[in-house]
């Protein structure tokens, strides 16, 4: 079932959904239900997985030099969808990214999806490598999440990269994309951000999921701006608790958003692990609460394998 048709389903209540990380390789497949396991009281219609590109390391030969080799470290994206599909019974929404793809690998994931019967996919640009200052596409590869979007919905159209083929058929995926409440780091301006945002949708993009963020204005304000820019698809707040100090300086570092003063007061002045989680689980509870009465289509929560947090907030909406 589509996302889209979720929310339809739902008559205006908020859903709840949560997004996961494949395990390290070498990992389980029991470690993604072992966070899942205790989340699914909450009958979560979708569950998001996503997809971390190609990393390079330098490993050191017999003879002194180093060799550049190139390695997945948390592969499985597509399988763990369909084992949660399995498992659980409920639609399974990977990530598709532009990096470390040709566009005929990326042709042939979305044949692995639809085969699968998967009928969403989130759409993003993905980061650049580690030790890289800019994102540099794959040879043959996209640049930009808008080209991605293009080349789903041509498959949603039936047209293939080869275009000799005749009597392909088309999929039918329901497409997300990311949203930035704070805008994305690299946008010269938040009307440049809006306008490339509205770009994917006018390019068949259904639904937007969002940065997280750690102050509801921020939502509010971000999604009065797309109305007024004409985006009038449902805008899905993606919400993650903080729980430890040093995420005080990791998270604004690594996905460039402010945290409010007086959470990061709260947890400098908590005196234990303990009190730090709960300073961050009161924080998340009060923001889902305001964003449910405000009416949004779903609640998002971002697990990073953290399932008793999560479960804490999710039990006191839902």
């Amino acid at each position: 079932m589509k996302v889209n048709d979720h929310f339809k389903a739902s008559n205006g209540e908020t859903l709840i959904s949560f997004e996961i990380l494949p395990p390290l390789k070498g990992g389980k497949i029991q470690s993604i239900f072992d966070t899942l396991d205790p989340l699914m009281e909450f009958n979560p219609p979708f569950i998001d997985v996503t997809y971390h590109r190609e990393e390079f390391i330098y490993k050191k030969r017999e003879s002194g030099y180093y060799e550049k080799v190139e390695m997945r470290k948390r592969p499985g994206t597509v399988g763990i969808c369909a084992a949660i599909m399995h498992r659980y019974g409920v639609d399974a929404v990977p990530h598709l990214i532009c990096g470390g793809f040709s566009l005929e690998e990326t042709e042939d994931a979305l044949i692995d999806l639809k085969f699968l019967g998967i009928d969403n996919v989130l759409v993003l640009r993905g980061d650049a490598r580690k030790f890289e200052g800019r994102f540099i596409p794959e040879d043959n590869g996209h640049a930009y999440a808008l080209d991605l979007v293009h080349q789903v919905k041509n498959m949603n159209k039936g047209e293939y990269l080869d275009n000799t083929l005749t009597n392909a058929e088309p999929s039918d995926f329901c497409i997300g994309v990311a949203g930035y409440p704070e805008k994305h780091f690299e946008a010269p301006n938040f009307d440049s951000d809006l306008y490339y945002l509205k770009e994917k949708i006018k390019a068949g993009a259904e639904y937007i999921v969002t940065q997280m963020f750690f102050d509801n204005k921020a939502y509010f304000d971000f999604v009065k701006k797309c109305r007024k820019a004409g985006i009038n698809v449902p805008i899905v707040p993606g919400l993650k608790p903080i729980t430890k100090k040093y995420q005080l300086n990791s998270i604004p570092r690594l996905f460039h958003l402010d945290i409010p003063e007086d959470l990061s007061k709260a947890l400098l002045d908590a005196k234990s692990a303990e009190a730090r989680i709960q300073v961050g689980v009161e924080w998340s509870v009060a923001q889902s609460k305001e964003l449910k009465e405000a009416g949004v289509p779903c609640l998002h929560y971002y697990t990073m394998g953290d399932a008793a947090t999560i479960k804490q907030i999710a039990k006191q909406i839902f």
